[in-house]
């Protein structure tokens, strides 16, 4: 069995999905884009060992924030996962709100590179660089790095550039999704995006600052990206967490919307009073 479990970010995701692994004897893939990267915890509100309950996670931690990963090495990861899980018996869980990395490793989304290997031989080492830089020019390669420098240009070539198919399932599965009115989930988010302030969000990030790590990951990921400004001296503090709190809502509108018009969704209601009651629910409907 596979039980993917989506919405927007602080649903209570993570939560179902401990209690659901644990009734159904499930281990779980995580599929969120910026929790594969390691020492983004506090911003990216990646589970604790202390929230794992002693369930078997894969694909956190697994990736260096200076690294480039993109949607393409997701598909391949989290597809040879499911299958290393299936050949045990085990039941998937799949959680996280990106739901692009959900399509691509669930449905038959097919990259330009897997009907042609790319071949980079009449290209120079300047000349690839160039063209590393020209699509991001947040990547750090030295230059006579060949094999490093073929490897980055193509990914960054192959990432997002899908074949016209893309909804046919591969697997079969459930897709949950949890949601909650508009205005409680934004009251949501901004206490949210406070308690990582206390929990030390800033000193997460000014070590990644210090050492001077712009990846695509910083550059991209919310709250480190608006803190990076505020290290670079561009806006205040107070700016800065106000932009963290406002880019978090903007991007639960667009999980929303991706997963309304992208994918098959069961969704239920957060009963934040009592989350017993959301777990039973959607392990009725799943049992069922």
């Amino acid at each position: 069995m596979i039980v993917v479990i989506i919405g927007p970010t602080g649903v209570g995701k993570t939560k179902l999905s401990v209690e659901l692994a644990k009734r159904i004897d499930a281990e779980i893939i995580n599929c969120d884009s910026m929790q594969v990267y390691k020492e983004l915890n506090i911003g990216t509100a990646k589970v604790t060992e202390e929230e794992k309950e002693g369930i078997v996670h894969h694909l956190l931690d697994i990736v260096e924030p200076s690294d480039l990963y993109t949607v393409y090495d997701y598909q391949r990861d989290c597809r040879n996962k499911i299958k290393e899980l299936q050949d045990k018996n085990k039941n998937i869980i799949i959680v996280g709100g990106t739901g692009l990395y959900v399509k691509a490793a669930l449905y038959d989304y097919k990259f330009e590179q897997e009907e042609e290997k790319k071949s980079y031989k009449d290209l120079t080492n300047e000349e690839l660089l160039e063209k590393i830089r020209k699509k991001d020019n947040t990547l750090d390669i030295h230059l006579n790095n060949r094999k490093r420098l073929e490897r980055a240009l193509e990914k960054l070539e192959n990432n997002g550039t899908f074949s016209k198919e893309g909804n046919i399932k591969l697997y079969d599965f459930y897709t949950i999704g949890l949601t909650t009115d508009r205005n409680n989930l934004y009251e949501i988010i901004n206490n949210r995006v406070d308690k990582m302030v206390k929990e030390g969000l800033l000193e997460e990030v000014e070590s990644l600052y210090k050492r001077n790590i712009r990846s695509k990951s910083i550059n991209t990921g919310i709250g480190y990206k608006e803190l990076y400004k505020y290290f670079d001296k561009e806006i205040s503090l107070e700016e800065a967490i106000d932009l963290i709190k406002k880019n978090s809502r903007h991007y639960a509108k667009r999980q929303y919307t991706f997963f309304n018009n992208q994918m098959d969704v069961k969704w239920f209601e957060t009963n934040y009073k009592d989350f017993s009651k959301t777990i039973e629910e959607v392990y009725n409907y799943i049992k069922d």
